[in-house]
């Protein structure tokens, strides 16, 4: 199972159509540590299917939604409950900090 990407038209019904934890990560296509966090994404996407929802959103084409939540560095991971933002984290992190950080 991989992350689904999110776009400006999508973000706002995919956090409100689930009960579960959303972790978005703010991305782009050049950003190096990023793509090192990718497959830690995919691989918490597939353990956590059906307990919460990851989630992608590249800031080079949604830059409306880098500006909504306040993305100044890349990669930055928000978790949201509820459909509000309530643990933002950035940086590279370990598989361990993202799940603590969807179960808190």
């Amino acid at each position: 199972m991989k992350p689904i990407a999110l776009t400006t038209e999508t973000f706002d019904a995919t956090l409100a159509s689930t009960d579960q934890p959303v972790l978005v990560d703010f991305w782009a296509e050049w950003c190096g540590p990023c793509k090192m966090m990718s497959p830690v994404l995919d691989q918490l996407a597939s353990e956590q299917a059906g307990r919460a929802t990851i989630a992608k959103v590249d800031i080079d084409a949604y830059p409306e939604l880098q500006e909504r939540f306040g993305i100044r560095a890349i990669p930055t991971l928000i978790v949201f409950k509820d459909g509000q933002p309530v643990n933002t984290i950035t940086g590279v992190k370990s598989k361990g900090v993202l799940e603590a950080a969807l179960t808190a």
